[in-house]
């Protein structure tokens, strides 16, 4: 199995981290998919990357069908609009990664497609996004991790290994994706929501005792949530659980959308974990307040509050 056709949903941090790897490698054999007026938008300016402008091969959905692997790497908020374009995408033989923050996209798509087609998968990348201008370290950059859900290595694991080898696209294979996926949704809730509620930096984490408390109620929830589905991420020290080397000041997607006045993934954050807490008998106070807060500060930006 050989992977030579990629396709890619999405040019925003995650999908511009997989456009400036594999550029080189595949050509133009690398396709990234829109519609409309971001089609036209794509095809005409590019993206810039660190600095560097990357020339785009800008496709339809129906003349990227039959790609070898697709890449999904929209905004959690804008993946229910998403699915008409990924079944044109996909045939029998397609592999498609959601890379995405959260724990249900592979589910979501999978459910449209088939979860034959799904290989999880998750980011992990520190990035600031101004305009089309996406900006991250790429030495400090643990990139993506992948694998199935027993942690054998597949003959797609190894399309996928192959396919990333000799290109600046860093990647792990996990040996237990579903925890990693847990460990890096707790560090998302945990670090993304409260800098966002207080408007501070990373390193506030450390001055702040208050915040600190906060941030572990947070992740204790998430613990909770996830022991009551039978996964153990109380482990802090898994490479998955933790940050990659960022300065005190950076701002997470959370915050970065909210300085943006974009909507934020709080439904997929809060909004998800509140749900499945509510399912399994799971009290989570901490995200159902971090949950409204977020959504007052959307309205606040929309004007809907002043």
């Amino acid at each position: 199995m050989r992977l030579e056709k990629v396709a890619i949903i999405g040019a925003g941090a995650i999908g511009s981290y997989f456009i400036a790897g594999l550029s080189e490698k595949l050509g133009e054999n690398l396709w990234i998919v829109a519609e409309g007026e971001r089609s036209a938008r794509l095809s005409q300016y590019g993206i810039l990357v660190n600095g560097i402008e990357i020339p785009l091969h800008v496709k339809t959905p129906e003349s990227a069908a039959g790609a070898d692997l697709l890449i999904v790497a929209v905004k959690y908020g804008a993946l229910p609009d998403c699915l008409p374009m990924i079944e044109k995408i996909v045939d029998e033989h397609t592999i498609v990664m959601s890379p995405l923050n959260g724990v249900d996209s592979e589910k979501i798509i999978g459910s449209r497609i088939g979860m034959e087609h799904m290989v999880y998968s998750l980011m992990k990348i520190a990035s600031q996004r101004i305009g089309n201008h996406i900006a991250y370290d790429p030495d400090v950059t643990l990139g993506l991790f992948f694998g199935e859900p027993g942690g054998e290595k597949s003959e797609r694991v190894l399309a996928i290994q192959e396919l990333l080898e000799d290109t600046d696209v860093h990647y792990k294979i996990s040996h237990d994706i579903q925890l990693d996926i847990w460990l890096k949704y707790a560090l998302n809730i945990s670090k993304n929501l409260p800098q966002a509620i207080i408007n501070c930096g990373y390193g506030a984490y450390v001055e702040s005792g208050h915040l600190s408390y906060i941030s572990k109620c947070l992740r204790d929830e998430v613990v909770q949530v996830a022991a009551a589905k039978g996964i153990d991420i109380s482990d802090s020290k898994n490479p998955a659980a933790g940050n990659t080397a960022i300065s005190p000041d950076s701002r997470f997607s959370t915050l970065q959308d909210l300085d943006a006045k974009r909507p934020t993934e709080i439904e997929m954050f809060s909004g998800t974990l509140i749900r499945m807490g509510k399912e399994l008998g799971v009290k989570t106070p901490f995200n159902e307040f971090a949950y409204h807060a977020i959504k007052c500060l959307e309205e606040k930006n929309c004007g809907k509050i002043r």
